[in-house]
């Protein structure tokens, strides 16, 4: 494929460009990912007769590829990140097409595995994509469309599960494999139609961790914590506390990519006027409330209406997470784009690979104590986006450069 520098690719015909590339990629993903997530709880529950203990057992082996991610760095080396991150994409829609053909514990845990893989080493060379592509002055508006743009195939998938899953009395396989195959084809799509974009600074393709970046990967490694307990308990309550169907659990799912397919630019427009530090903030504090009232549900008695808020609440509060994105653009070095988004995939799912197993463990217990962990979580991050400046950038990364410039000025 013909290589073309980006200062170039302007000249390309608009549906060739790379933000076409990222906005097809951004679509691709949720219609394998999104379909997963829809069918996942009630199909362990209704054919693998899993439990809390079982569940926590899947999404701990679902992030052991995150925490794998730096992997990519030794990937790159022979192949183009462009090239991983569609190889990576037609991975997860295959391994998702063809998931329920393996209703055994084994074979739901191995094709979790494999979807796993596809999935976050899209999401890691993606990432560095879209910080090496995308302008600094354009990046939260154009982060935020493809917020959008990724809702909205999560929207299409769940809106035809909704209308159809019932009516047609569809089966898992179906729906896997048309879910699955899309994000196949759109990955081949890609493949064929575009050539390779090549930007002005050569990635180092060796581990970086550097000191000046400290605050990122706290703050990665909080997320990626945090994360955990709303992906893996927060849907699971609604299908074993309320007993949801498949066209509930879908219904409440389409309701929050809608709110973020309309709300994800002003959130992006957002972060370009009061900065990562306000959004963030704004984001930790309303999770710390969500994350109370979830645990007062198991508390105080609270009924499925409220439950139901708090899990659109929530999912929404999450769509602000790009705002991590930006502040590392702004301080890091172009260089270092591609190995650090490596190791903060990593950062990210340290927690990831104990916190589901071992808290599945605990929600037998207390599912209200779980919930009362991630509110503690949350207001860690809180701590911590509180020492972003409010113009970051290399050499201000965090707010104690200043403190520690200030004596001798």
């Amino acid at each position: 494929m013909r290589i073309v520098p980006l200062s170039q690719a302007r000249e390309l015909p608009l549906w060739r460009r790379p933000v076409t590339l990222l906005l097809l990629m951004a679509f691709a993903m949720p219609l394998a990912f999104a379909t997963w997530s829809a069918l996942l709880n009630n199909f362990v529950i209704e054919v693998a007769d899993f439990t809390g203990v079982e569940i926590g057992w899947l999404h701990t082996v679902r992030e052991i590829p995150g925490f794998l991610a730096v992997g990519v760095i030794a990937l790159i080396i022979f192949i183009r990140e462009q090239v991983l991150g569609l190889v990576s994409l037609l991975l997860l829609g295959a391994a998702t097409a063809i998931t329920a053909y393996f209703p055994s514990l084994g074979g739901i845990l191995t094709l979790t595995m494999l979807s796993s893989i596809g999935f976050h080493y899209y999401e890691t060379v993606n990432q560095s994509l879209q910080l090496q592509w995308l302008p600094k002055d354009r990046a939260p508006q154009v982060l935020g469309w493809l917020v959008a743009v990724g809702s909205a195939a999560a929207l299409l998938s769940y809106s035809l599960l909704v209308v159809t899953w019932r009516a047609f009395d569809l089966s898992y396989a179906t729906v896997y494999m048309l879910g699955g195959g899309a994000t196949v084809l759109i990955a081949i799509y890609c493949m064929v139609v575009f050539p390779q974009f090549q930007a002005p600074d050569p990635q180092l393709k060796t581990f970086v961790l550097r000191r000046r970046y400290w605050l990122y990967y706290a703050l990665q490694f909080m997320s990626g914590a945090r994360r955990q307990i709303f992906v893996v308990f927060a849907a699971f309550m609604m299908v074993e506390r309320f007993g949801f169907d498949v066209h509930e659990v879908t219904a409440l799912l389409l309701i929050n990519f809608v709110a973020n397919m309309i709300l994800a630019p002003f959130m992006g427009r957002a972060v370009h006027r009061f900065g990562e530090r306000a959004t963030l903030g704004f984001e930790y504090i309303g999770l710390i409330v969500v994350f109370l009232m979830y645990g007062g549900i198991y508390y105080f008695g609270w009924g499925v209406a409220l439950a139901a808020t708090l899990y659109v609440v929530d999912h929404i509060f999450f769509a602000l997470a790009f705002a991590l994105k930006t502040y590392f653009q702004k301080i890091a070095d172009p260089r270092d784009i591609a190995p650090t988004a490596a190791v903060a995939f990593t950062i990210n799912h340290i927690a990831a690979v104990f916190l589901p197993a071992g808290l599945g463990y605990l929600w037998v217990v207390s599912p209200g104590a779980v919930f009362g962990l991630a509110a503690g979580m949350a207001a860690t991050s809180l701590m911590l986006a509180l020492m972003i400046p409010r113009h970051p950038a290399p050499g201000n990364e965090t707010i104690l450069n200043r403190l520690a410039a200030t004596p001798a000025q």
